[in-house]
């Protein structure tokens, strides 16, 4: 199967509230075909239109599915209720959007295989429903699911044993090395669970890497995230996705050269 470059739309979160038809035209200018939207269920029409004036297609999605409320970037948890799952993937299928992936739980919900054993039967249960209206379920992962350690197993992994056969994941590279695994090696062992990484780099300089948002992130195949031989360990993989968390140079630059270096190395 073809590997198809994305973006996640969060890399671009400022501008897309400033101008969302602007900025997702220029993400088409920059040689993308696919995006990956998040927070979508509030704007799902807007964001359709949007997107078929520019050309683009969003085979994949973020919305929370195993959390009761909004998690900030940062890992801190609110107090604003979420969509239900009913809800986010009839607005999933507005966009057209195949596959929608929970972004994050919080790091507090990593500390016993119990909690992720509850992880794991709420992502089913969306799985379940999903299922009816043809929309596959996916997790993404931060450091922490990775830095859990349960009998010399990651949390993720944890995670992945107990996930029913039609829920997948989405392996963001850095997070992982970010996390103190080897990126290649895990793949390797998720085998054909993994469709979608996010394929994002970073020095991983030790000086930078207690600042949230990530003060050490570069375009694709300018750190030390093996990103080329990681997404080669996934033999099921559909989408390579460019994020970045926080970029301090010229973010459409950075985004283009990304998109570039993952075309020439990885994608079709």
């Amino acid at each position: 199967m073809a590997i198809q470059t994305s973006i996640q739309l969060f890399t671009i979160k400022d501008q897309l509230e400033t101008d969302l038809e602007g900025s997702l035209k220029e993400v088409a200018a920059r040689g993308f075909a696919a995006v990956e939207p998040y927070d979508f269920v509030r704007r799902a029409q807007p964001l359709a239109d949007a997107l078929s004036a520019a050309g683009l297609v969003a085979p994949s999605g973020h919305a929370f599915l195993a959390s009761t409320s909004f998690v900030n970037p940062d890992g801190s948890g609110t107090t604003l209720p979420v969509p239900s799952p009913a809800e986010v993937f009839a607005a999933a299928k507005v966009l057209g959007m195949g596959t929608v992936i929970d972004p994050y739980t919080e790091p507090a919900r990593w500390e016993s295989v119990e909690q992720i054993e509850e992880t794991a039967r709420l992502l089913n249960e969306a799985a379940e429903i999903g299922a009816t209206v043809g929309v596959r379920v996916g997790y993404h992962n931060h450091a922490h699911e990775l830095e859990a350690v349960f009998d010399g197993v990651t949390g993720l992994e944890v995670l992945a044993g107990l996930l029913d056969e039609r829920v997948v994941l989405e392996v963001d590279l850095y997070w992982v090395a970010r996390g103190g695994v080897d990126p290649v090696a895990l793949l390797q062992r998720l085998g054909d669970r993994v469709i979608a990484v996010h394929a994002k780099d970073g020095t991983l300089d030790p000086a930078l890497l207690s600042a949230y948002p990530p003060a050490d992130q570069v375009p694709a195949g300018e750190g030390t995230v093996p990103l080329v031989e990681a997404i080669a360990a996934a033999p099921a993989l559909e989408l390579a996705i460019v994020e970045f968390d926080h970029f301090e140079g010229d973010l459409w630059d950075a985004v283009e050269r990304s998109r570039v270096y993952l075309d020439e190395k990885v994608a079709g």
